[in-house]
Formats: C-alpha cells, structure tokens, sequence
C-alpha cells in the first residue's frame, strides 16, 4: 500500500518475449468463461496478506458459503521481483486462476493471450463500475477489457498556507492548472529570493498526460509526448529551475526526500496521504497549522487515478468459478468493506457518493479521505498500459537534460519518444 503510488512493473513485456510464454497459449479461448462455479482456484495478491490477513481470509469464507464446492487457495507475493514472478509463472504455466495487476502488468499478459477479455467474457458486469476505471485495462490495438477494476487511488496535494501568503497568494486559492502553477511558483520563488521552491521533483509520464500533451497514437503503435505541447511543459519546468522554483535536487530527490523539504518549508508542495498529516501533526506543528489540500494541478479536468485489477488467467482450467471470484472481490459491498480498512478507494458506481467517503466528521483521515474521493470521478490513470521501466526511464533522463539545460527540451523529448517507440517495436 505505501508504494502504491509508484509501485510498476519492472519490463515483464520484455522478460515474456524472451521466455516465450505464448507457446501453447494461442489456441486459448480468451472471450467465455462457460461452465459451473465451484471447484478450486488460486488467487494471487500483491504485498496484502501482512496487513489485511483477516479481511482476505473472511472474504475466501463468505465465498466459498455462497458458491458451496468452491475452494480458493490464496498465495500473497511480496512487492519485490511481483513482476518477475508473474512473468516465470506466465513461461512456466503456472499462473494463478485469479491475479492481483495493473494496468502496465496486465498488458503484455494479455498480448500473449493470458488475460481474459471480460468485454466477451462478462459484460454483465460492465456497468458496476466506474466508467474510466473499467477502462484501465484496455490495451491499445486490442479490442477488450482485460481486469476487473478493484481498488484506486490519486494522491492529495498538500501545501502551505503560510508561504502562500508570504508570496502574496491567496492561501485559499492554489493553482488548479500548470498555467496558474508556474506563475505562483515563479512568484513565490522572487519573493524570497530563492529560499522556497514550490515543487521538488520534475515531471513524469503523468504530468504530460494532466498538461495535455498526447502521449500516445491512437493505435498504440507510437509514443507521442514529444509532440510541441510535451516541448513546451519542459520549456517551462526549465524555467521555473533556473529561478529557483523547483528544487535544486529535483532531479535525483526520492519522494521521502522530497517529504523531508516539505516539512522543512523549504518547499511550498507536495503529494501525500492521510498518514502524512499525522506526521506534521507530531514532527511539524507549525505545517500542521498551515497545511491546505488541493488536487495535483491539470490541464485537462481530469486527475490522475492509480489502479489495481483482478485478471483472470484466460488459460485457466476453471474459468467460471475464476470470473465470479473477481467479481465478488470487487463488487460494491466487498470493495466498500476493503476501503473502510485502508487509504484507497473502491473502483465501483455510486461508492464515492456515500456519507464515507462525503461527510466530514473533524478527523484528519476523513479530512484527507473526502478531498481524495472527490476528485476519483472524473480521474483517468495517464500512465500508458504500454510504459514499461525501461521507457520511463528513457523519458526521466530526457526531462533531466532538458530541465537542467543540457540539451534542448525539443531534442531531448525527441530521442526519449525514440528510444521508447524502439522498444515498444521490441516488445
């Protein structure tokens, strides 16, 4: 959970080729899952089973009562090397009836014809969820929707007050557009002459996608972010480093780094969760008092959204039993019970509007809880299904040059969209 926002996986598309785990998948049936639901089937989570044991195993018990002759085997696997394990799995098939993804994970499974198309396979379901997280596990260039939506998450914006109105901003106004925020930040940095910087690390994939900027063809056969729009983003990220609105370390800051600069007040803001405003409680009183909630700034209207799935293994040799599982995992009462234990938020229609996740009740959980849920409605996940580490990576070292004013923003986005549309040619 606490790595959710950044946790991906590490080039399985990559590691698939090489194994060559389609061998004898090209004849599976990814569009039915016909036949009776009982039986025994494994179900995979990712990093759950240390916090949520009791949760997961009374969810298996209420199944296995509502479906009698059904028997779910649950295997939970630790953050580290998750997509490693997947890909031996998909090579050895071996993998689970039933797999905690993400979008990027689920993709290169569902290329090798791995992943159930619930598009053919349950359209029933289609409607008990929100529109654009049923769409998160679409890949571009297939037709289908290849996991059921379960849990989401968008970060909160957190920033502080009392250096808005050093900087002679309104504290009740943050930036709600990249436009507004460069212009604060700029403002902020020549009012105290470049002792605050109002942002800590340099934009992602994700930042591109909230500015505007396409990043992808239509047919997901190209990346496109270095189209003059993504040129323009860095143009303006250079500027606000060279006056001392963006971090000085931006470029290799962890996001724990980052955290630390913020409750210094060195920096006017950062990304956070609800456990966060604990910390400031304890360790920075005066932030404490100062601390406001916004959304991450776009251009678009819509926030980014972060989005964990249940696939079924299409290979699979019980389907039936496999798709009601996922389904009752993920449908509204059982996501709603999940959320009521973490910091994360059910995928399913009409959740988000509940007096949980809408009425204020003085705490800071809920404070932070109800500022979240908001924003989930219109929220998309920006990250292409298609990205792997590898194509990141490309892009990261791209925005440090350009950023830093090694190269010029056009023709460091221009090799990184390159590198990327070479290895995505690999894939």
């Amino acid at each position: 959970m606490r790595k959710f926002r950044i946790a991906t996986a590490l080039a399985l598309a990559g590691v698939l080729a090489l194994t060559g785990c389609t061998v004898g998948t090209q004849d599976v049936d990814t569009t039915s899952a016909e036949g009776e639901v009982r039986g025994t089937l494994t179900f995979q989570t990712w990093n759950l089973r240390a916090t949520y044991r009791d949760y997961f195993e009374g969810l298996i018990a209420d199944f296995e009562k509502k479906y009698p002759g059904t028997h779910v085997k649950w295997v939970d696997q630790p953050a580290e090397g998750y997509a490693d394990k997947i890909s031996a799995d998909a090579a050895g098939g071996t993998l689970p009836d039933v797999v905690n993804v993400s979008p990027d994970l689920v993709a290169p499974l569902a290329k090798a014809r791995l992943a159930l198309d619930l598009d053919s396979a349950a359209p029933r379901y289609r409607d008990e969820y929100l529109p654009s997280a049923w769409r998160s596990s679409r890949i571009p260039g297939m037709k289908g929707t290849y996991a059921f939506p379960w849990y989401l998450n968008t970060g909160p914006l957190f920033y502080n007050k009392r250096l808005f109105r050093q900087a002679g901003l309104d504290p009740e106004d943050p930036p709600r557009t990249y436009g507004e925020l460069f212009d604060d930040a700029l403002r902020m940095a020549r009012r105290s002459k470049g002792r605050v910087a109002t942002l800590a690390s340099v934009p992602t994939i994700e930042d591109f996608g909230r500015y505007g900027v396409r990043l992808m063809n239509r047919s997901g056969t190209a990346f496109t972010f270095d189209e003059p729009k993504g040129v323009e983003l860095l143009e303006r990220y250079k500027k606000l480093y060279e006056a001392g609105a963006l971090d000085a370390q931006a470029f290799t800051s962890t996001p724990e780094q980052a955290g630390r600069k913020f409750m210094q007040q060195s920096v006017a803001m950062n990304p956070g969760s609800a456990l966060d405003l604990d910390k400031f409680k304890k360790e920075a009183p005066r932030l404490y008092e100062n601390i406001g909630i916004t959304d991450a700034p776009d251009n678009t209207g819509r926030p980014n959204m972060y989005v964990q799935g249940l696939m079924v293994n299409a290979a699979g040799r019980n389907k039936a039993t496999a798709v009601a599982f996922a389904h009752f995992v993920t449908n509204a009462r059982n996501q709603m019970a999940f959320a009521h234990q973490t910091t994360v938020f059910p995928s399913t229609r009409g959740a988000l509007e509940t007096e949980y996740f809408t009425k204020q009740d003085g705490t800071d959980r809920t404070r932070v809880r109800v500022a979240t849920a908001a924003s989930l409605e219109k929220a998309v996940n920006y990250t292409p299904v298609l990205m792997s580490d590898d194509m990141k990576t490309a892009l990261q070292n791209a925005v440090t040059r350009a950023v830093r004013g090694d190269e010029p923003p056009g023709k460091a986005l221009g090799s990184a969209a390159k590198e990327c549309n070479r290895l995505l040619e690999m894939g």
